[in-house]
């Protein structure tokens, strides 16, 4: 076999691994929960709301979402900030202007506050008490700017 060959045989072999490893790395990165039926979300399955995507796990989940949209408003907003497409501009309970010493993780979420007040008051919540203080319509909507899509 020729120098030649071994070359292209070899350059073909790694192409074919780095496509792979980018398909690999790029399925890893995308992470989100279905706010209908709490399962890993898919990329493809989307509905536009409130200027980002909801993402959902299959094709039945956008229809339930899109029936009754403030069921799961609170999982819906929530993804939305996991997901990268908002910015945190207030406080989600009062408002006010963000402290950066205050924060809490919340179902996997950094969420900054603006005193230890707000901050224990979240962290003293669990679960779906949790979130919903935080990722409510209400809350949302004092907290929150959906980011523009790049075009």
């Amino acid at each position: 076999m020729s120098i030649r060959n071994l070359s292209i045989m070899f350059s073909a072999v790694l192409a074919v691994g780095l496509v792979a490893y980018a398909a690999e790395e790029k399925a890893k990165a995308f992470k989100a929960t279905c706010p209908v039926a709490n399962k890993p979300a898919l990329e493809d399955k989307t509905v536009a709301y409130k200027g980002g995507k909801v993402y959902f796990c299959c094709a039945n989940c956008p229809k339930a979402f899109e029936k009754d949209t403030a069921k799961y408003a609170t999982k819906a907003n929530q993804q939305l900030v996991a997901t990268g497409q908002t910015t945190q501009l207030k406080c989600p309970i009062t408002g006010a202007a963000l402290n950066a010493d205050k924060t809490t993780e919340v179902g996997g979420v950094k969420v900054t506050f603006c005193c230890e007040k707000c901050q224990g008051k979240v962290a003293a919540a669990t679960g779906d008490a949790q979130a919903e203080l935080v990722f409510s319509d209400g809350a949302f909507a004092k907290a929150y700017e959906v980011k523009k899509a790049a075009k």
